[in-house]
Formats: C-alpha cells, structure tokens, sequence
C-alpha cells in the first residue's frame, strides 16, 4: 500500500464538491467544463494529511490535542481512526503518557519524516522531527506544553473570529546573533486580528502581529530564564555579515540579521507553568528585573512590546483577556495591547 496516494481514504467526506455563494461547483462558468457533484476538488486537505503536517509541524502532540488543533467539534474517534491507520503503515507512532490513564502522544516515524518533508506547507522549514521513543519521552512534558499554549491562542482566535491554525505556530526557530551563536525561539507565532470597524490602513480591518514565544516550566533558574532577554536584544541589534560580491564592499550595510525573516521585530511572550502561581510571580519580577536593569534589554523594551502570564490564566481567561504583565511595567492587559 503507496502511502502517498493511499493514507487520504481514511477521511470521511474528503470528496464533496467545492460551491459558490450561487450554488454552482467550483470553476463552473463560461468556457470551463462544469465538474460533477461531487468530484471538485477540496479546499482542505484530507485529515491522514492534516495530521502528518500537524506531527512535523508540532513534533509530538496527544490523541485530544491533534483533534482541538484539526477537528475541534469532532468526536475524539475521527482523530483516533486514521492515527491508528497511519500508525499501520509505518508513518507515526505514539508513547503511552506516565501517570495520564495511559493517554497517547504521537509523533512521525523516520519513514513519516521522509514523507512530509516536501510537503508545501513545511517547505523551507528546518526539519526537526522526533522519530524515536526515546527522543520522544524525553521532549515529551515540554513539547506539549508549547502545544498546550499554542491550543490556548488558537480557541481563542477561533471564537473571536481571528485567524490563527496550526501551522501558524512554528517551534524551535533559529536565528544566529553572532559569535557563532543562535538564539532558538521556542516558537514563532503568526496571529491575525480582524478589526471590522476599521479601515483599509490596516489591510481592511485585518492587524498581522507575530511574537518570539519562550515557555518556562520552572526546570531551569529563574535568573536563566531572565538572560533569554539578552539574546533577544543581541538578535535586535544582530548585524547580518554580507555575502558573496557585497563582501568587500566598504559601505554595505545589509541592516539587523531579523529583517531577513520579519517585516517588524516580533514581540517577545514569556508563558510561565509548572509551579506555585508564588513561584511564577517572582519569575516575572525577575524578567522585569532583567528589564529594567540590563541596558541593552532596557533598550529592546522601548522598542518591542514584552510580556509574561501563566498559562493556566491564558487557558481558562484566553489570551486576550488581562492576563499579561508587561516586563517594562505597568498594569495588567491583553497580550495585543502590549
């Protein structure tokens, strides 16, 4: 069996028709052949796919939160069916979570690494698949806690009416701040906020916002976690060295390493679990600290928005209530008013 051409009869009604607002099956009209009911071609791709480009994507992700990040309204056995199909041909496997009435984490098989690793959606990105148990139960508690809070902003676009899905969430992104050095993001997040009142300044009423995320599970010191704030200044004033005929050349000025991949620096949410909320309070005032004090990160605050909350406060309140504390001070308010 051609994984390739075979995984997509695992999902239902993968092949209803595509219709206009008058009824008509997509590419209908004069001068193109109409195209039976039926046999247009889906604007999505069919769930098996959806979940090979979730797992590279994502990395490793439960049973429950690949069916929020896809299906959210489906009954948790239209994730379960085609996992255990794809799981069959070799291209996932699962873990069994300690001390979570034996729940499943999956990830992609080296076979499944092989075959998402062209796939448009993923072309371009790093590859940094999980393709072992091993590999998986040791990046298991942080990886889908990242998941957790990447659930979190996307329940919340979902009800507003913004867009965030899942591949607008990009985990472990390097970006070189010289020295040799990278700075690895624990994810880059794409969010869109629609303003319907708005007007066309802001691409009629839609806001593009983007944002360095760090999630902190109080494994390592708080006085570590607060120096992550000095590489983000390092990438904010990062040169990037020119290249190639522009080598020599006396006034090149390529400008900061960041422009390579953003329009405006993204900004900066630290997502804090894992302990006391005492023990998450003083690792905020810690990263405040860090903000006040050190001047290179004193200068990235005048300049990028900074914030911290607890992730349980995003999953019970949503992300855009008042949850965040701003790291240059001041009162509590919605990661977007920053």
């Amino acid at each position: 069996m051609n994984p390739d051409t075979d995984y997509g009869r695992t999902s239902a009604g993968t092949g209803a028709g595509v219709r206009g607002s008058a009824g008509t099956a997509a590419g209908d009209g004069p001068g193109s052949a109409a195209v039976p009911a039926g046999q247009a071609p889906s604007p999505r791709d069919p769930l098996p796919h959806q979940l090979l480009t979730a797992l590279a994507q994502h990395r490793i992700a439960t049973t429950d939160q690949l069916r929020a990040m896809l299906r959210p309204h489906a009954a948790r056995q239209t994730v379960w069916a085609p996992l255990n199909a794809l799981r069959e041909k070799g291209l996932v496997d699962q873990i069994v979570l300690p001390a979570s009435h034996r729940a499943r984490a999956w990830y992609l098989t080296p076979e499944g690494a092989r075959h998402t690793r062209d796939l448009p959606a993923l072309r371009g990105r790093p590859p940094y698949p999980v393709t072992a148990a091993n590999a998986a139960s040791l990046k298991t508690p942080h990886t889908l806690t990242t998941v957790r809070a990447h659930l979190a902003f996307a329940t919340d676009a979902a009800r507003r009416g913004d867009e965030h899905g899942y591949l607008d969430w990009t985990p472990e992104t390097a970006h070189p701040i010289g020295d040799g050095q990278r700075l690895i993001a624990d994810a880059v997040m794409r969010y869109t906020l629609h303003h319907p009142s708005q007007g066309p300044e802001q691409e009629q009423g839609r806001l593009k916002l983007r944002a360095f995320i760090e999630i902190d599970r109080a494994t390592m010191s708080s006085e570590r976690l607060a120096t992550k704030l000095i590489d983000y200044a390092r990438l904010h004033t990062y040169q990037s060295q020119p290249t190639g005929r522009h080598r020599n050349q006396q006034n090149a000025n390529p400008g900061p390493g960041w422009l390579r991949y953003y329009p405006v620096y993204p900004r900066i949410l630290f997502i804090l679990t894992g302990a006391t909320p005492h023990t998450l309070t003083s690792r905020i005032h810690d990263l405040q600290a860090m903000t006040r004090e050190h001047p290179h990160v004193a200068a990235l605050a005048r300049e990028v928005p900074l914030g911290a909350a607890v992730l349980e406060d995003l999953e019970a309140h949503g992300p855009r209530a008042d949850v965040w504390k701003p790291l240059a001070g001041g009162p509590a308010c919605s990661w977007t008013e920053l």
